[in-house]
């Protein structure tokens, strides 16, 4: 389990799968993604309909079409692929999920979670959305799942 929502985590993986694909000159399709990032191919469909309309990833409809960023799009921050899927919650909701949390009124877990949240955040608007091209495209990073045998 990550600390991502499922949406999150397709999100993120689709991005760096099409970042790396635009950085070989290549477009790619939902089957694609969907196939490398082993995501449901109508869910992924709706998780891209998203970071397009967010303007983070570009498309072109039809046969040669397909997802693929340009020079703009992969300077985007990853926090902007979170906040374009699940919100600002992640940087700034409560740790226990209450709706009145606040300096005023902290849970018990108030000021460890805004450590951390912060941190989180710094993190996140530190990477774009191209920084691990090199790395994937030569194998050493990996965006799906490694079957144990």
């Amino acid at each position: 389990m990550g600390m991502f929502s499922k949406s999150t985590e397709y999100a993120i993986r689709a991005v760096f799968y099409i970042a790396m694909s635009s950085q070989q000159g290549k477009k790619v399709g939902i089957k694609e993604i969907s196939n490398h990032i082993q995501s449901p191919e109508p869910f992924l469909g709706k998780i891209m309909q998203q970071l397009s309309k967010a303007g983070l990833v570009k498309s072109i409809k039809g046969p040669n079409g397909g997802f693929y960023l340009t020079e703009i799009e992969k300077q985007k921050k990853l926090s902007e692929v979170v906040k374009a899927i699940d919100g600002e919650t992640i940087f700034t909701g409560c740790g226990m999920g209450l709706m009145q949390c606040s300096e005023e009124y902290p849970c018990p877990l108030h000021k460890e979670f805004a450590a951390i949240r912060s941190s989180l955040y710094r993190v996140l608007n530190s990477l774009t959305l191209s920084q691990f091209n090199d790395e994937l495209i030569l194998g050493s990073l990996k965006l799906n799942r490694i079957e144990k045998k």
